[in-house]
């Protein structure tokens, strides 16, 4: 890991890295040509959610908390991991019309790919190993020395959390969602996984990632506090998020069947 001093940190200022622009660019474009192209325009609801994503994602991988994350401390990247992986997502989803991805799903390989991979089971499957794993020591500090490998497992974070958010916001009929019942149960099992890294994290007797340990110490937090915390954040937040999206959930299916019951009192 490369360290700055702390007077080069961007605490004070605010640092941009050319790869995090070009690709928020690359995938802004991107959204304006299928709009383009379809001859239609998002609602203002799912433009703006989708500029939330991208000036979210932005915060996430440049100024403070990057850098924070990258040469200092554990607890910041954890949040800037969570960052990555519940909002950005979750964003980019809602603010994606059916309409933008339907023509992909006309090429059979496509077609066939997505409907596997957006099945629930795998969804949280590969979102679960990609933080169980790359929060492992030897993942985890091999992306801390290579800026490379750091790059891919942010894509992969992102991609995965992508496929983790979709049996519960999908925009395309074609790849369902789950139903209210299947989400909410979808929604507990999902806490489990972060919950038992997190621990396996926060309860640690010795420090699992040198990097932190060498890193210069800001704000009178130990490498080893600061790793309890780092857990103790994707524990906590981590764990009350798929919560609150259980509330949600509920809320939305009682009053769905709200609606029902007095749909059916209305007379012929």
């Amino acid at each position: 890991m490369l360290v700055h001093p702390l007077s080069d940190t961007s605490i004070t200022g605010f640092s941009v890295h050319p790869s995090t622009v070009v690709g928020i660019a690359g995938l802004a474009a991107l959204y304006a040509w299928r709009a383009r192209r379809e001859g239609r325009s998002p609602s203002g609801v799912q433009a703006g959610a989708f500029a939330g994503g991208l000036v979210t994602m932005f915060l996430s991988l440049n100024g403070p908390l990057h850098d924070l994350s990258d040469y200092y401390l554990f607890s910041a990247h954890m949040v800037q991991h969570l960052m990555l992986t519940f909002v950005v997502p979750l964003l980019l989803v809602v603010g994606t019309p059916g309409w933008m991805l339907r023509p992909a799903l006309r090429i059979p390989a496509v077609r066939a790919s997505a409907r596997w991979l957006t099945r629930p089971a795998t969804c949280f499957v590969l979102f679960n190993l990609a933080i169980a794993g790359w929060h492992l020591p030897p993942l985890y500090n091999l992306a801390m020395a290579n800026h490379n490998v750091h790059i891919v497992e942010h894509l992969m974070f992102m991609a995965t959390a992508v496929l983790m958010w979709w049996p519960l916001l999908s925009p395309l009929p074609e790849l369902p969602r789950l139903s209210y019942p299947g989400q909410m149960l979808y929604c507990f099992l999902m806490s489990i996984p972060m919950s038992v890294v997190a621990i396996y994290v926060a309860m640690a007797d010795h420090v699992l990632y040198p990097a932190y340990a060498a890193a210069p110490r800001i704000w009178g937090i130990s490498p080893l506090d600061d790793q309890m915390i780092g857990g103790l954040i994707m524990w906590i937040p981590g764990g009350l998020f798929f919560y609150g999206v259980m509330t949600v959930i509920f809320f939305k299916w009682a009053a769905r069947d709200e609606d029902t019951v007095a749909a059916s009192q209305v007379p012929a």
